[in-house]
Parts: structure tokens; C-alpha cells; sequence
């Protein structure tokens, strides 16, 4: 991977967007290195959670290279935005959870990558924002989708229609991220996140993604009989009866092992 830094925790994986000059934006090579890097995170089964941030203090991402998109013709355009599209539903999909530590710009692209993922939570430096139709273009690569979905249609429509940035308190208010903190605060707190996340039963953690993920999608009296199914796979397994014969035992469980 060219433009991503990637280091593991213990079970927790760190993924930083390294393009510094040009603000972390995308370009076609940092979206075929977040595809490399979702093959990594598959093939480990060690990794129970991903954390997603930019490097340096002012950027997470920027948005999309718009040097690499302003000559693109229709049909190309397209193309690129299902390359986008992709990779980022690769992302949202992945069995483990995702938090995006966004510690700057999440413009465009960088908006619509931290909406792939899980949680999100911001460093109070964070700008966010969906600026296409100020340079004459849709977001591309899920922005119309997820930013209804997360706050609802009548603000995703102000906010995408009035291309407007947010800062962090509005985004936190308009329920975009999870929490709030200092700049220098923000890695910390991702991480402390993550080994929270990571210390519970890594089988039953991915049931509930898929159970949230995949039942939003679904009426009522199908999602519950998914949430059914997913309850009942984690039935016999070793985790699951450790947590709970720990439990009835009065005792601390041992650390979960994921089978």
C-alpha cells in the first residue's frame, strides 16, 4: 500500500490515509490501497476492530482528487464513481467493526469514507461536509445514501443541496458523529474504543453488525427473524459458554477467543 500506513495492537489494526500534500484526498491509487487494505483486515483473523484516520493535523481526507476527476467524461465519471462505491461498501461491510477517528477535513470523499464506517468520532478541529453541487457534480461515492440514512433526508438534502461544511459541535448535534474530543485527545480515545470493542466476544460483536447492518435494510417481521438467527448462531460456541458460565459463576471471563 503507497498511501496507507497500517500497524496492528495487539487485535486492534490502524489504518492512516498518507497523502500529506494533498490533504489525504483520493485519487484512483489511495482507493485501490483501502481495497488491498480491507483484503488484509479479512485475511487476519487476529484483527477484531479497524480504526481509519489521516495523517498529520489537518486532514482525515479532503474529498476526491479533483485534478483526477475534472476531465472525466460521462461514462468515465460513472466508472469512477462505482470504483468508489466499491470499495467503500466493502468497507460498511466488513465483519468486524470500524471506527473512522476523523482528526480534520472529511470533505466529499473523506465525508462519505467515514460514513462507511461503524462509529465515527471527530477531533474538534473536524470540518465535515458534502460540496459537489458547488463544483457542479453529485457526491459520487455514497454521499445521497448514507448521510440520509444517518441523519435523515431533510438535513442530508440542506446540507448536500447548500454544499455547507459543518464543523464538529454541529456534527455531533446533528447525530453525523458519536463524540467529540481535542485534537491530541482523538487517537487515544479511538484506540481505547477499539480495545473496549475488541475485549468482547469477537462472533457475537460481528452478529450484531450484521444483524444492524442488514436489518435496516428489511421490514420489521424479516429483520427480527435475521436478529433470530444471528442470536442463535452464537449458541455453542466457546465464547459463549465461557460469558456465560462466567457470569453464572460470579467470576471475570477469561479473554474470548473468537471460536
Amino acid at each position: 500500500m503507497t498511501h496507507i500506513l497500517f500497524e496492528k495492537k495487539g487485535n486492534i489494526a490502524i489504518a492512516l490515509i498518507d497523502r500529506p500534500k494533498a490533504l489525504n484526498a483520493l485519487n484512483s491509487e489511495v482507493l485501490n490501497d483501502l481495497n488491498t487494505l480491507v483484503d488484509t483486515v479479512n485475511a487476519d483473523p487476529e484483527i477484531r476492530v479497524l480504526i481509519l484516520t489521516g495523517s498529520g493535523e489537518k486532514s482525515f481526507v479532503a474529498g476526491a482528487d479533483i485534478g483526477e476527476m475534472s476531465n472525466l467524461t460521462k461514462e468515465e465519471g460513472e466508472a469512477f464513481g462505482k470504483k468508489g462505491n466499491d470499495v467503500f461498501r466493502r468497507i460498511e461491510t466488513l465483519p468486524i467493526p470500524v471506527i473512522a477517528a476523523v482528526n480534520g477535513y472529511a470533505l466529499g470523499g473523506g465525508c462519505e469514507l467515514a460514513m462507511s464506517c461503524d462509529i465515527r468520532i471527530a477531533s474538534d478541529t473536524a470540518v465535515f461536509g458534502q460540496p459537489e453541487t458547488g463544483l457542479g457534480i453529485t457526491p459520487g461515492f455514497g454521499g445521497t445514501q448514507r448521510l440520509a440514512r444517518l441523519i435523515g433526508p431533510g438535513m442530508a438534502k440542506q446540507l448536500i443541496y447548500s454544499a455547507r461544511n459543518i464543523k464538529a459541535d454541529e456534527a455531533l448535534r446533528i447525530g453525523l458523529v458519536n463524540a467529540v474530543y481535542p485534537l491530541e485527545e482523538l487517537r487515544p480515545a479511538a484506540e481505547k474504543l477499539a480495545e473496549t470493542i475488541a475485549k468482547n466476544a469477537p462472533i457475537a460483536v460481528r452478529a450484531c453488525k450484521q444483524a444492524i447492518n442488514e436489518g435496516l435494510e428489511k421490514p420489521m417481521d424479516e429483520a427480527i427473524v435475521l436478529e433470530e438467527k444471528l442470536f442463535g448462531s452464537c449458541f455453542e460456541t466457546a465464547d459463549q459458554k465461557e460469558g456465560m458460565g462466567a457470569f453464572l459463576e460470579k467470576r471475570r471471563h477469561e479473554p474470548y477467543q473468537n471460536r
